[in-house]
């Protein structure tokens, strides 16, 4: 079995930077997809961002060119990169994973608040 621990959340400024990283534990040889999303309370749960197996990487909307998504050599650390954050970027960030083969992980999330 595979599981995704998040860190890296916390309190930014608006316009601020911050980094979020997915421990990785448990073997993973190939992957389909790799992804983050975000939720708000009372809002449904919405793609961040998602890489595929293939290379393709695809991103929300409202992303804008702010953020990055990627992964290490060995498979063991998934990264969001996010930039000039606002407050409307405030939520529960989730890693997720779907290795070829089957399966599909999440991780516990980690809060980002954005707020001056």
């Amino acid at each position: 079995q595979v599981q995704l621990v998040e860190s890296g959340g916390g309190l930014v400024q608006p316009g601020g930077s911050l980094k979020l990283s997915c421990a990785v534990f448990g073997n993973i040889f190939s992957i389909e997809t790799m992804a983050w999303y975000r939720q708000t309370p009372g809002k449904q749960r919405e793609l961040v961002g998602r890489r595929t197996g293939y290379g393709s990487t695809t991103y929300g909307d409202f992303v804008k060119g702010r953020f990055t998504i990627s992964i290490d050599n060995s498979r063991k650390t998934l990264t969001l990169q996010m930039n000039s954050l606002e407050p409307e970027d405030t939520a529960v960030y989730y890693c997720n994973l779907r290795p070829v083969g089957g399966g599909n992980y999440w991780g516990q999330g980690t809060q980002v608040t954005v707020s001056s």
